[in-house]
């Protein structure tokens, strides 16, 4: 039965509160810059400070550029999220999948270097890759949940 290890929860959290996060600033940022200037505007004190004689300071031009960058910041965390949410590690009888792409038989590793795993959470594999050089492999549980399951099944595997 193939064992996954699926991209690391904790990563993926983080980034959806880091587009949260621009998100909120670009609209706090934007009502400051373009909408205080109204009677009705509760930040109408805001613009007066920051606007003397018609002139903007530095203060009024930076929240009313900021927004259009952490959108834009925003806009490629979701690119970011949305190319490492499906991505995994997959263990099955003959080999290790990487996201899908890179495929290791168990043939071809060599050694795998376990020494850290405890203390820091990562193991390396190394393996001969298709041009019949050595290729070496670092996976670390900050990027992969279920990596220990992984490591047990390709030490059971090799050995």
């Amino acid at each position: 039965m193939p064992i996954e290890a699926p991209f690391s929860k904790y990563k993926k959290n983080n980034l959806k509160i880091y587009i949260a996060v621009c998100f909120v600033f670009a609209i706090i940022l934007a009502y400051d810059g373009y909408l205080s200037k109204y009677q009705w505007s509760y930040r109408r004190s805001f613009y007066e400070k920051h606007v003397k004689d018609g002139k903007a300071d530095d203060t009024m031009i930076f929240n009313q550029m900021a927004p259009f960058f952490l959108v834009a910041l925003a806009v490629i965390l979701a690119g970011r999220f949305r190319t490492v949410k499906n991505k995994k590690l997959l263990a099955d009888e003959n080999e290790l999948v990487i996201n899908g792409k890179e495929s290791i038989s168990y043939d071809s590793i060599q050694k795998i270097d376990k020494t850290h795993f405890d203390s820091k959470g990562f193991f390396l594999i190394t393996y001969k890759g298709k041009d019949g050089g050595e290729v070496s492999c670092k996976l670390s549980d900050k990027n992969y949940d279920n990596l220990a399951a992984i490591l047990d099944e390709l030490v059971a595997e090799i050995s």
